[in-house]
């Protein structure tokens, strides 16, 4: 963690010396200049500083003059003016015109003015973690909208291999379903995945209602057992009697990479 550093600024050596030992026990790294030019020049070879405090009558350049440059050129620094200047009203003008935090009044107290440090140190800080904080989030905006962004897009392929894949089975139950032969199709435990018009009507079933039965509740026992003989990939023909009247069932299992599924074409005899 970087060190609190302050600058005081004055004209006078005496006033900066009693300074000095003001802050002796404080665990700040003090640094003084004789006039705002040189005040300029330490902070540039020596900041940043938390706090500066000057004194309003100094030659050449005045403590607002001063000051007004540091907050054009370190904004984030705290600054206090010290003064034995009575003129309150000219005194205020040079706070707003210099955008002084505080006035601290010469002679000064010295237990006021050590508090008044601290507090000045306190909300140098604080808006110090309020910056590091807006920082941070807008980091943290920055990721999660890149983030959603390529959520956007990965839900948008999803979205087209969707609808790809949809147009593909509508296509495909068309063709299904002008076919002149009953079709099942089901996973490898025999759950109903696809069937056409004609299968569904042999089957004395809706085509939609079919569709998540079992196997086991729509064909004859004698089939169901033929079925379940059947392994790996094979096939076999069987005559069966189903409600709309007799006829073949062509029963094709399919077994591969982990996928298994039954295939039933039906066909009526005449």
């Amino acid at each position: 963690m970087n060190p609190i550093r302050i600058l005081f600024v004055d004209d006078e050596p005496n006033v900066l010396r009693s300074l000095e030992r003001l802050f002796l026990e404080e665990e700040y790294e003090i640094f003084t200049a004789a006039s705002g030019q040189e005040g300029l020049e330490t902070i540039e070879q020596s900041g940043p500083f938390q706090l500066i405090v000057s004194d309003y009558r100094m030659p050449s350049m005045n403590g607002v003059e001063f000051l007004s440059e540091v907050y054009r050129r370190w904004p984030e620094t705290e600054r206090i003016i010290l003064s034995g200047y009575a003129d309150t009203a000219a005194i205020v003008a040079a706070i707003n015109e210099g955008r002084i935090y505080k006035f601290i009044a010469k002679p000064w107290n010295d237990d006021e003015l050590l508090r008044t440090i601290h507090e000045v140190l306190d909300r140098y800080e604080l808006r110090a973690s309020n910056r590091r904080l807006l920082e941070e989030l807008s980091t943290t905006n920055t990721e999660l909208k890149s983030i959603n962004d390529n959520l956007n897009k990965i839900v948008d392929e999803r979205f087209k291999v969707a609808m790809l894949q949809s147009r593909a089975l509508h296509s495909f139950q068309t063709v299904l379903d002008v076919l002149p032969i009953g079709f099942v199709g089901t996973d490898g435990y025999g759950m109903i995945v696809q069937c056409n018009r004609l299968g569904a009507e042999m089957l004395g079933r809706g085509q939609e209602e079919l569709i998540g039965y079992d196997l086991s509740t729509t064909l004859p026992s004698a089939l169901l057992l033929k079925i379940i003989d059947l392994s790996g990939n094979s096939c076999g023909e069987y005559a069966i009697e189903l409600p709309t009247g007799r006829c073949r069932a062509y029963v094709t299992r399919l077994s591969g990479e982990g996928q298994d599924a039954i295939v039933i074409s039906l066909l009526k005899e005449n």
